[in-house]
């Protein structure tokens, strides 16, 4: 099975290890993650408070170049990229003169029919039911499942999981073995792309999110967003400072847990290149 693929900036940059472990674990369950070809950056986190026009433009010519290259449905694992998407893809099917007036802009035409996954509705739909026989060292370990703001809101137009308290990676991490903890942290920000303008913020924020999960016994915070994974990770040593005691928890993307439970060498799921070691659990 051949699905599209939508990398984003960060899977690119300084989300390698997330780009690693999605590419790793598809062919698994025999699937294909074809890249869409001259793709450009979806415009996430800016553009839509910057430039209306540019934030519309940046995913149409996404969902465009997909669509001309025969995909009807297109893997987005950055949760950032994915709400661009599937924001623009609801206005764009709503009101026909902003679409006339953004394919204008992008030179292109398009139906504007490609559905758009995120990592956990691609895991759910292609590779649940799978999991059970393909797992070979499971993944006995207490995990806060973070979900952060983008992967569900605004409900209205994703309408995935439950927006307050959703379960989707927590029914996930079951299938492996693990055992998520009750916590309400589940869908608080994490300071997102205040990351360097507010590195305080950050850290209280996200500071908060990993003392909880760490406090109420999770071994690992499972997460499905490259923005979330490098607050929680690459900021701990502020985390650290704000709450006062070291915490060692590691930060584990979905696809990474997975892959170790089907067998895959750390090395292949990226795990040496995070900030907050990562002893393969």
């Amino acid at each position: 099975m051949k699905l599209g693929f939508y990398p984003g900036c960060s899977l690119k940059g300084t989300a390698r290890e997330y780009n690693e472990s999605v590419k790793a674990l598809a062919p698994v369950f025999d699937i294909q993650l074809e890249d869409i070809e001259d793709w450009n950056c979806c415009g996430a986190s800016a553009a839509h408070a910057v430039n209306k026009d540019l934030s519309l433009a940046l995913p149409a010519r996404i969902l465009a170049l997909a669509e001309r290259q025969g995909f009807e449905e297109v893997v987005v694992p950055c949760a950032a990229c994915f709400n661009r998407l599937v924001v623009a893809q609801y206005e764009l099917n709503n009101d026909a003169a902003l679409k006339q007036q953004t394919e204008k802009a992008i030179d292109m035409t398009f139906a504007n029919k490609v559905k758009i996954l995120n990592v956990v509705q691609f895991i759910d739909k292609y590779i649940k039911d799978k999991i059970a026989d393909k797992v070979s060292h499971k993944f006995e370990h207490q995990v806060a499942c973070y979900y952060g703001c983008l992967l569900v809101r605004p409900h209205k137009i994703i309408g995935f999981d439950r927006v307050e308290d959703p379960t989707s990676m927590d029914e996930l991490m079951q299938l492996i073995g693990a055992t998520p903890i009750d916590w309400g942290f589940k869908t608080e920000c994490c300071g997102a792309s205040l990351s360097i303008a507010r590195t305080d913020l950050v850290a209280k924020l996200s500071g908060n999110i990993v003392k909880d999960a760490a406090d109420r016994g999770a071994e690992a915070i499972i997460v499905a967003c490259p923005m979330c994974h490098s607050n929680l990770d690459m900021r701990r040593p502020q985390i650290d400072q704000y709450v006062g005691k070291e915490i060692s928890t590691p930060v584990i993307y979905i696809t990474q847990a997975i892959g170790l439970a089907v067998g895959l060498a750390p090395e292949k799921l990226g795990l040496q290149r995070h900030f907050v070691k990562v002893n393969t659990l």
